[in-house]
């Protein structure tokens, strides 16, 4: 187990959504307070989970971290185990196996299996061990393929999913109803929050296993110093997505672990959306390439829309901060960094 007091990267690029995180927030009193808890985040040390982290820093409460090496999540005995030993009052389950298009086609079992064992084993102990509260993160590749747009929460189960990511929409579906019969059946506090495309500090930049965003990062990057004359995105460069900072991300989700109590989910988005190509120009800007973009129609689009309601999370009083391109400059500054 891992105690952590002030992060070590607490003044990286989520110091300045930390800061702003107050303004956010209504003059009511929360339904649940983190000060003084011991809250554990499962995922710490991916995207998501690292910048709710860093966001927790601002809140008084004792972030515990626990996973690989250490406790493997799939293994239901180390994970109530652990859970027994520590008994944190608040979970943020944000450990998952993620990935985009083609690691969705080629590994299906890693996607629907090993976040079926994660989801189900997390849950379950944290209702043994008696916590408190506990926040669940889906996606928003949960709704129907052709699910009107914006898509509201009651979307959910009313028509056929995306294909091409259908083993990761399965099991995150099974997390959001698994959390609904805790509460059901045991009355216990768990809720789930279904953030949409996020990208940001920490993200996943191989081009094998990564979502749209760091992809077109990456490959305008490596386009720019090797001086191609075309960068190439998958698709018709059409279909319409929406984007988030995970420091906005981790921002909604603390406010709904504080603020909100409910069965139903809660999405967590900007309420705006590009298209890929609009977006591939924007990153191109950014990073500085200077030649033409390709579509390449061979590859799937995936969703022709994909634009979440935000009105649920906003009436409960959050709005994001980051806007998109000052989002890329960041997210490029730290590739270019780490990578």
């Amino acid at each position: 187990m891992e105690a952590i007091g002030e992060p070590k990267n607490a003044a990286s690029a989520g110091s300045d959504a930390q800061g702003k995180a107050a303004a956010h927030e209504p003059a009511a009193q929360p339904v649940y307070d983190l000060a003084g808890k011991r809250v554990y985040v499962a995922g710490h040390r991916g995207m998501v989970g690292a910048a709710i982290v860093r966001r927790l820093a601002s809140e008084g409460c004792e972030v515990l971290t626990a996973g690989w090496p250490g406790v493997n999540l799939m293994e239901q005995s180390e994970v109530r185990a652990w859970m027994e030993a520590n008994r944190p009052d608040a979970v943020f389950l944000a450990a998952a196996k993620v990935g985009g298009i083609h690691a969705n086609a080629t590994r299906p079992v890693d996607y629907l299996y090993n976040n079926l064992m994660i989801e189900a084993n997390l849950i379950d102990a944290a209702h043994r061990a008696g916590v408190e509260k506990l926040l669940f993160l889906g996606s928003s590749c949960i709704y129907p393929k052709f699910a009107p747009q914006p898509i509201v929460e009651e979307s959910l189960l009313t028509a056929p999913l995306e294909p091409t990511n259908e083993p990761y929409s399965i099991a995150k579906i099974a997390g959001i109803k698994l959390c609904e019969a805790y509460r059901r059946q045991h009355g216990r506090d768990f809720i789930s929050g279904m953030p949409t495309n996020l990208y940001g500090p920490e993200d996943n930049f191989d081009l094998q296993t990564s979502h749209v965003m760091p992809a077109l990062i990456r490959k305008a990057h490596e386009a720019k110093r090797s001086g191609a004359r075309e960068l190439v995105i998958w698709g018709t460069g059409t279909p319409r997505r929406e984007f988030l900072h995970v420091d906005d991300c981790a921002d909604a989700l603390v406010f709904l672990m504080k603020h909100y109590s409910d069965l139903g989910h809660v999405n967590v988005g900007s309420g705006s959306d590009v298209t890929i190509f609009e977006l591939a120009e924007l990153v191109a800007e950014v990073v500085g390439f200077e030649g033409t973009i390709v579509t390449d129609a061979s590859k799937p689009d995936g969703t022709p829309r994909k634009l979440m309601s935000a009105a649920k999370l906003q009436n409960l009083g959050w709005r994001p901060r980051i806007d998109l391109a000052e989002g890329l400059r960041t997210t490029y500054a730290w590739y270019l960094e780490n990578c």
